[in-house]
């Protein structure tokens, strides 16, 4: 099916490219194992969990505590690169073409590739943000700097007091900009970007398309996985593409515009 895909790339008008969690497992960025290992054993021996999510979601004693495990977390899934070329390997496949991307992920892969910052849109957030908490205002902050600071300064998993990250505005504890419930921010940059991938979809809704889903689960099949079916199905030359190992399918109506391979996106973005 992979060369019938890259004629497929070749000859659309437009590529919508559609990215969950799998694309980055795909590129390495797993979250227990080695990587675990590397950079949260401690964590791991004093609390009991194996796995990066676990330990985000662990209610710690502390802020001082529980920024130094965010801290570690956001340097090495967002400020360190994937340890595999799938994200340079997927935007040379599309890079000549018009495209836009909607993604799940907020681990900022797309851009480190060097994929068009306005060409895409990260509905869930981004590891590189901060928010208040509260939030007593719409808008984010960039964190690089400090999230830099608090590693290079902590000892025995605890930040300095003074390096937690508060509010400027209110004073309150700042969070993640990640989409975890209604306090969740939509700045001006968030809201740039989803006017751009509307009018993009919309000035597509005809020709030679292609709705490109990559590792896209069932946790949010709202954002890119049933309106790409709907696309596909508004559209008799589109095409619908879904490259995810376990969970690659789609409904009966669009089966003859659809692929549909349950397969490793690293190896098959290699062979295209």
């Amino acid at each position: 099916m992979t060369p019938d895909l890259k004629e497929i790339i070749a000859s659309a008008d437009a590529v919508v490219i559609g990215a969950g969690a799998g694309l980055s497992t795909a590129a390495g960025f797993t979250y227990s194992g080695e990587r675990f290992e590397r950079y949260f054993s401690d964590f791991g021996e004093k609390y009991g969990f194996s796995d990066m999510y676990a330990g985000g979601f662990y209610p710690y004693d502390t802020p001082e505590e529980h920024w130094a495990y965010w801290s570690r977390y956001i340097l090495v899934n967002r400020y360190m690169d994937p340890p595999k070329p799938v994200y340079q390997r997927l935007l040379g496949l599309v890079k000549d073409k018009d495209y836009f991307v909607i993604t799940t992920n907020v681990d900022h892969c797309f851009q480190k590739a060097g994929f068009d910052k306005k060409r895409l849109f990260y509905t869930q957030g981004d590891y590189g943000l901060f928010q208040c908490s509260e939030p007593c205002h719409h808008k984010t902050y960039d964190n690089e700097e400090a999230v830099r600071r608090m590693i290079k300064e902590q000892k025995g998993m605890k930040i300095p007091s003074g390096l937690i990250p508060h509010c400027p505005v209110c004073g309150k504890p700042m969070t993640m900009n990640l989409r975890a419930d209604d306090k969740f921010v939509e700045d001006e940059g968030w809201n740039a970007a989803c006017e751009r991938y509307e009018a993009f979809i919309n000035a597509h809704k005809q020709g030679k398309v292609l709705y490109l889903e990559l590792g896209v689960g069932y946790n949010t099949p709202v954002i890119i996985k049933y309106p790409f079916w709907r696309l596909t199905a508004q559209n008799g030359r589109a095409v619908y593409a879904c490259i995810n190992y376990g969970e690659a399918f789609c409904p009966e109506q669009i089966q003859k515009q659809a692929i549909c391979l349950s397969a490793d996106i690293a190896e098959v973005l290699e062979l295209l």
